[in-house]
């Protein structure tokens, strides 16, 4: 899958992108707003977003609702390092994942991404915290 990452932190931005990496996808792109995000959705359409929820200027939340709104095929997983801030469906997002994301929690949510279709987003995943770090 192709993957496009938001995040405000570039050292998990990066963290993440290795994180993919590892999971067999291939990251298109990493940023660091909400704004960006958007942008690089459009000149992507990545299969997957992950995005921070918490971004100044414009967060992962609008963002997500955003690219929703323009394509509402896509596949967004929102990261968070609060436990629990919303629920997906408020959000438009497949799944919350909580930061630290673990290994084998992001793939499973990677994996359950490249499953689920917008109409079927009863398939995505609650991540448990796992101490692992991202």
């Amino acid at each position: 899958m192709r993957v496009l990452i938001a995040d405000d932190q570039k050292t998990v931005g990066t963290s993440l992108a290795e994180m993919v990496s590892l999971c067999h996808h291939h990251v298109v792109e990493v940023v660091s707003t909400g704004m960006e995000a958007i942008q690089a959705y459009a000149r992507h359409h990545p299969d997957v977003v992950l995005m921070d929820y918490r971004m100044p200027k414009l967060n992962g939340i609008t963002a997500c609702r955003y690219i929703l709104a323009k394509d509402p095929k896509a596949r967004v997983i929102l990261i968070s390092g609060w436990s629990a801030p919303v629920e997906p469906e408020a959000s438009g997002a497949i799944a919350i994942l909580t930061k630290p994301v673990a290994l084998p929690i992001l793939e499973a949510a990677l994996n359950a991404a490249s499953q689920s279709t917008p109409k079927n987003k009863d398939s995505a995943v609650d991540a448990p915290k796992d101490s692992s770090t991202v």
